[in-house]
């Protein structure tokens, strides 16, 4: 090499110098790679960090080295330049690995000697090997980062939800369970977050289902929280809601009397009788006292029920009312069409007087026989048709 080839040589190595050395710096202080050396890992991720230190010894040796080489370089190009002396050590094999320092791939039994090697070999290896480090440092704070926001997020919830079950003085063994995941996950995620990254999503799919579950418990626990402002107004409602299933099961039993008086054989649907039942389930929950975790779902389900038995109870009314209705329709049925028959001209025609006859005594007898009385009314129309064509 020339002496012009020598100091281009020099200013461009130790420009890749401080390059690296800023790199290897960077490395060393990204907080990834600080979490990994502090934390107390396990399984993959203790696996790929030991093999991640390993490189990184490697890494600084070969660096060193380097910079060695190039300090006796520069030292040599200071003096009188030895130009042999400086090809050898800037182009030529001028790092040695001894043995113990040749990485475990590359070593042979066969060979007792070290290896010598030249810079851009040296530099090739060492980019390997920062490329092998970063990519596991990188591996582990991404999924550091795609799991302990949410687990911090869940903590805060957690927290949450039992600051509101302190204040309803009671205790929810859901949540306790939900809070050991949380805690398991985390030790989990901390330990191994390579192994809770991994391709199969169990750990990503049960922190997802302690999430729902922690939201399904916080839900319940507001609800909680309202139900204990709002009992006493709830409580008042029910009571008056109560008394309405009381009169229209009432209503029920009046309207099934007065049907069995007037109607023959009807088809008749269960008469409810709910409102007592009900009045003591009311009762009831107050003997819950302050439980109000409990109150919650026997709340609503009395609620509920309340609703449905008002709806049982005006469903039968109206369809045993339906029978006395059915009965009046057919009434007004049998005078329009008797009208028509004094329209037409035959009020005296005795076969139609005698059908009409008939169908009205069905219609104001009592029991009615609503079957009879139809197929009458349904003759004395076809009756009444023939007529009307003929005429």
């Amino acid at each position: 090499m020339s002496i012009e080839a020598v100091d281009f040589a020099l200013r461009r190595r130790a420009e890749e110098r401080d390059r690296i050395s800023d790199d290897l710096l960077d490395l060393d202080s990204h907080p990834g790679y600080r979490l990994l050396k502090g934390a107390r890992l396990a399984g993959e991720t203790r696996r790929r960090w030991d093999e991640a230190q390993a490189r990184a010894v490697t890494l600084w040796w070969l660096f060193d080295a380097y910079r060695g080489v190039l300090d006796r370089a520069q030292e040599l190009r200071a003096g009188k330049p030895d130009l042999a002396a400086l090809t050898g050590l800037l182009a030529g094999p001028s790092v040695e690995l001894k043995p113990e320092n040749v990485p475990v791939e590359k070593r042979s039994l066969l060979r007792a000697a070290g290896e010598w090697i030249t810079l851009d070999t040296v530099v090739a290896r060492m980019d390997a090997a920062y490329r092998d480090v970063a990519e596991t440092v990188a591996a582990a704070d991404d999924a550091w980062s795609a799991l302990l926001p949410r687990l911090d997020e869940a903590d805060v919830a957690r927290r949450s939800a039992q600051d509101q079950l302190r204040d309803l003085d009671g205790a929810d063994p859901d949540l306790e369970r939900i809070g050991a995941g949380i805690d398991r996950i985390r030790a989990v995620v901390t330990a191994d977050p390579l192994g809770a990254a991994a391709p199969d999503g169990k750990i990503g799919g049960e922190l997802n289902g302690l999430l729902a579950d922690l939201a399904a418990c916080r839900g319940l626990l507001e609800q909680a929280a309202r139900i204990r402002a709002e009992y006493g107004e709830r409580a008042r409602r029910l009571g008056e809601r109560i008394a309405q299933v009381a009169e229209a099961e009432n209503e029920a039993r009046s309207i099934r009397d007065t049907v069995l008086v007037k109607i023959a054989s009807p088809a008749l649907p269960a008469l409810p009788d709910e409102a007592a039942a009900l009045r003591d389930r009311l009762a009831a929950l107050d003997t819950a006292g302050g439980r109000w975790l409990e109150l919650v779902e026997r709340l609503t389900g009395l609620e509920r029920a309340v609703d449905e038995a008002l709806a049982r109870a005006r469903t039968a009314t109206e369809s045993m009312a339906g029978l006395i209705g059915r009965r009046d329709e057919l009434r007004g049925r049998l005078e329009a069409y008797h009208a028509k028959v004094v329209r037409l001209g035959h009020a005296e025609d005795a076969a139609l007087s005698e059908m009409y006859g008939e169908a009205r005594a069905l219609l104001w007898t009592a029991p009615c026989d609503l079957r009879q009385a139809t197929v009458a009314i349904a003759a004395y129309q076809r009756a009444i048709s023939r007529i009307g064509v003929a005429g």
